[in-house]
């Protein structure tokens, strides 16, 4: 199979734009019920930037109701524990977290991981380093996040996070980073 260049990038993105608009106009002479339902069909996707790797992805991973088996696991490897090389599939409840947290501020870019899945023996070593890392992390799970979203502030972030009640956020200034897990509602 011939390599994508920029050009059949460039094309993609034309061509994704213009069938966007297209559902969008058919979606405005919709019935309340359509158009909540088709808003639920579109794809979902995250995009992260690893600040300890360097690696930057863009991952849709959920379509047409379901959710990709390939979107996850690519995800889960650039969440993985850096210092170990392990991964471990993230939890969906978290990307969709996410998801709705980039809906929420309305800022598309993407996440700059601080960390994601956490080994055992790296959650050890952390927590014997910091008070700040709880022993029984939900990184260990793949059911937590430690991002900043760059060009927006992160207490405003960690507000937003708030509101979403979706698990547990904690907001850490002096390292600009908000925390994010998918554990019980509790905030700090």
């Amino acid at each position: 199979m011939p390599e994508k260049t920029e050009e059949d990038n460039n094309i993609k993105l034309s061509r994704r734009g213009f069938l966007t608009s297209i559902a969008g106009a058919a979606m405005s002479l919709a019935a309340p019920g359509a158009i909540a339902s088709a808003a639920s069909a579109r794809d979902r996707e995250l995009s992260f930037y690893n600040i300890h790797t360097g690696e930057k992805l863009s991952a849709t991973f959920w379509s047409n109701g379901s959710y990709l088996d390939d979107g996850i696991e690519e995800i889960s490897w650039i969440l993985r524990d850096h210092r170990a090389g392990l991964a471990t599939p993230m939890d969906t409840k978290l990307l969709n977290l996410l998801h709705q947290l980039q809906a929420k501020v309305g800022h598309q870019g993407e996440f700059q991981v601080i960390s994601g899945y956490r080994s055992p023996a790296t959650n050890q070593m952390l927590n014997k380093r910091s008070s700040g890392v709880a022993k029984r992390s939900y990184h260990m799970l793949g059911q937590a996040i430690d991002i900043r979203l760059p060009g927006f502030d992160t207490r405003q972030l960690h507000k937003a996070a708030v509101s979403l009640k979706g698990g547990g956020v904690g907001y850490y200034s002096s390292s600009n980073f908000v925390h994010l897990d998918v554990g019980r509602v509790r905030y700090w």
